[in-house]
């Protein structure tokens, strides 16, 4: 499972799928969370606005799943 480092308490479903590069437009991220393509912790997601946490498993159909980690800004 790959990990996506976040340096916030927390990121926007819509925005970590653009940060991790899942998807290239903030339109790609709405169209595969409306379709219900994106699950967070083993429940389907449908709220591109939705807060992930550090240590919340998001996993996308056809792309694989990821954990995020909070990483400490030096």
């Amino acid at each position: 499972m790959k990990k996506i480092e976040i340096k916030t308490e927390y990121i926007k479903l819509d925005q970590l799928l653009k940060w991790a590069g899942i998807v290239g437009l903030g339109s790609d991220a709405k169209l595969i969370i409306k379709n219900g393509d994106v699950k967070v912790n083993g429940e389907v997601v449908t709220q591109r606005g939705k807060k992930i946490y550090p240590k919340d498993i998001v996993s996308v159909n056809d792309v694989g799943s990821f954990e995020i980690v909070r990483v400490e800004e030096k």
